[in-house]
């Protein structure tokens, strides 16, 4: 075994989906050559401390878990000031970013494309001082998921969202922002606003527009702006869901990067993990700044 590979996983993501599976998958990576250097993670932060700290030596980083343990693994990748090739085995409850890759929800499938597969250069995004993979977002349902209890998202899946969320509608809130990017300015009053590099988000494929490129080096952007009455929310909700963009309602653009500034602080959320409390933040697009094994 003349190559070596780290693999993280998350022990409690997706129902503990992989429990029943390591020992397959550690053979998968046995049987293509490479020796194993295993790490299941115990806390937050684990799998970002363990990627800034590893050693040149690993040809391949591996993954397994929900979108926040692949965030924490690039995360701490790009802190570390080289790259290694990601391996990402997708087993959260909702797994956004390996639905735009095609990686399938089979772990075995999905161990095979690591050593099989090519390797495909993706955009990732800087915030600040921080990383993300596919999403930085405010306002409306972001807090849901790091406010809602791994068990129950397990239980719940997609509708542990919905339904923290939910509670939230009667007391909706705004946020007036100074949004550059390029030479212009857009300035009102937000419900939300995500800045995506992805093909779904909250399990809901499409969302972020048609013809969404992972490696173009922009980022999709959509500000929604503060509805004035239920039928202006709910008209921005078909919109979403039909993939169509309400101009009346919120601004739909691309960017490789951008500033968002607000009067007050506002709570971030960066894959689906707390991102912070900001009045201002830059965006960029990092482009090609991750490679990771595909189809």
């Amino acid at each position: 075994m003349d190559k070596k590979m780290l693999f993280l996983y998350n022990p409690k993501a997706g129902k503990a989906r992989i429990r029943n599976k390591l020992a397959d998958i550690l053979d998968i990576f046995a049987q293509a050559g490479y020796e194993i250097t295993v790490f299941p993670t115990q806390a937050r932060g684990d799998a970002r401390n363990i990627m800034e700290c590893r050693s040149r030596d690993y040809e391949l980083a591996v993954c397994c878990g929900g979108d926040g343990t692949l965030d924490e693994t690039v995360t701490g990748m790009v802190e570390s000031g080289f790259k290694t090739t990601i391996g990402y085995i997708p087993a959260g409850s909702t797994n956004d970013f390996g639905g735009s890759l095609s990686l399938p929800k089979n772990l075995l499938n999905a161990a095979n494309i690591i050593v099989n597969g090519r390797t495909f250069s993706c955009d990732i995004g800087s915030f600040n001082e921080n990383v993300f993979v596919y999403i930085a977002a405010f306002g409306l349902f972001t807090e849901v998921s790091y406010e809602t209890q791994q068990d129950v998202k397990n239980m719940l899946g997609h509708m542990a969202y919905l339904l923290e969320g939910t509670k939230r509608l009667s007391s909706i809130q705004s946020y007036f922002m100074r949004v550059g990017y390029e030479d212009k300015v857009i300035e009102g009053d937000f419900i939300f606003g995500m800045i995506t590099n992805s093909l779904s988000v909250g399990g809901f494929k499409n969302i972020t527009g048609k013809n969404v490129l992972l490696d173009d080096g922009l980022f999709e952007v959509t500000l929604i702006k503060r509805p004035k009455n239920p039928i202006e929310l709910s008209n921005i909700i078909v919109s979403l869901l039909n993939h169509k963009i309400d101009t009346n309602v919120m601004y739909s653009f691309r960017a490789a990067s951008l500033t968002v500034e607000s009067a007050q602080p506002v709570a971030w959320t960066l894959d689906g993990e707390n991102g912070g409390m900001h009045t201002k933040v830059r965006i960029e697009n990092i482009c090609r700044g991750m490679d990771i094994k595909v189809k």
